[in-house]
């Protein structure tokens, strides 16, 4: 008998498949052999494999009873087995993960512009709290069990996995997604991601982590639009505290403790009811009280600490300092979805 873990939907599928073409040959030897009906054949075929004690529908010629004995050694034991394991199936609540899977999957086939992010480990947990305090749809690839039932618990839509696998991206909707972060504590498994998704999706917007400097060049080639070396960040925060505390504090203050600020990206839409006008023009200081810290223009340039001549044009970039009630309306206004840099 096999372990209550082992029991899986595609055997009880399987079992049940058997036990219907059991049933099958048997309507179908007593229509042949004895010439009955296909009900009654149906019947006398039912009563035999669930050993009821009914008695016969009709007499039995010697080549039925022979037929119905081979029925009987041939059939009770699948049909008892097959009841037994999907019995076993539903007490182990098989049955209703498989719905509820079933149901998630619909969800997220329902997605279009989500995010993929690929490992629920410490890092990839910390990107999906960012993603859900933006409002950002997300699909979690995870393959380890225990972090799948936190998945579970805390709602997140989930696909159980090798995140390296074509079938399981396609799962998650890599060709409706608007990007992919590679979260796992592999390299090696991080550029095999990276890979896959790209071919998967030459226009998605992939972000990948970094645990050793030689995994940067392969990443990249990879396909990666961004890299993040998470030990030159670590190690470069840790240098910056030592030698600009007074900025560091300051950053800590303003953006995760103290003042409500925000930094983010605000791209201006084609139907910006600010756009062609100079920052001075613009009003963006006295209507909402943000500061423009750089502009990246349509054509790549970026300009930093932007001179009040600087236009604003539909394409670009606005990186806008700013409490986050004023960030909503400006997002309005710039027809834009605004990203934020640093928040808590």
């Amino acid at each position: 008998m096999y372990a209550l873990s082992s029991i899986s939907s595609k055997r009880i599928f399987s079992l049940i498949f058997i036990s219907f073409l059991v049933v099958f040959i048997g309507t179908l030897g007593y229509m042949i052999i004895e010439g009955w009906p296909f009900l009654d054949s149906l019947y006398m075929t039912i009563i035999t494999l669930s050993t009821v004690g009914f008695g016969e529908v009709y007499p039995l010629s010697s080549k039925g009873q022979a037929f119905t004995i081979i029925l009987i050694f041939m059939g009770i034991g699948v049909v008892a087995y097959t009841i037994g394991s999907v019995a076993q199936f539903m007490v182990e609540g098989h049955l209703k993960r498989l719905w509820e899977k079933r149901a998630m999957q619909k969800k997220i086939d329902k997605l279009k512009g989500h995010y993929i992010v690929c490992g629920y480990g410490r890092v990839g947990k910390g990107v999906c709290e960012e993603l859900k305090r933006e409002k950002r749809s997300v699909v979690v690839i995870e393959r380890n069990a225990e972090l799948v039932s936190d998945l579970e618990a805390q709602g997140i839509l989930h696909i159980q996995g090798e995140a390296t696998e074509d079938e399981i991206l396609l799962k998650a909707g890599v060709q409706r997604a608007a990007g992919l972060i590679a979260t796992t504590g592999s390299d090696a498994d991080n550029v095999y991601i990276v890979l896959t998704a790209r071919e998967l999706n030459p226009k998605l917007l992939i972000v990948a982590r970094a645990d050793r400097e030689e995994a940067i060049s392969k990443l990249r080639r990879a396909g990666a639009n961004k890299i993040i070396p998470l030990y030159t960040i670590a190690s470069r925060k840790i240098a910056f505290t030592v030698t600009h505390p007074l900025v560091t504090d300051f950053i800590e203050l303003a953006v995760y403790r103290g003042f409500d600020l925000q930094l983010e990206e605000v791209p201006i839409g084609p139907k910006a009811q600010i756009k062609d006008v100079t920052l001075k023009d613009s009003g963006l200081r006295e209507r909402f009280d943000v500061i423009v810290v750089a502009i990246k223009k349509a054509s790549g340039e970026m300009l930093f600490n932007p001179p009040s001549q600087a236009v604003i044009s539909p394409g670009d970039i606005l990186i806008v300092l700013g409490r986050p009630q004023k960030m909503t309306e400006l997002e309005r206004v710039m027809d834009s979805h605004s990203v934020c840099l640093l928040c808590e």
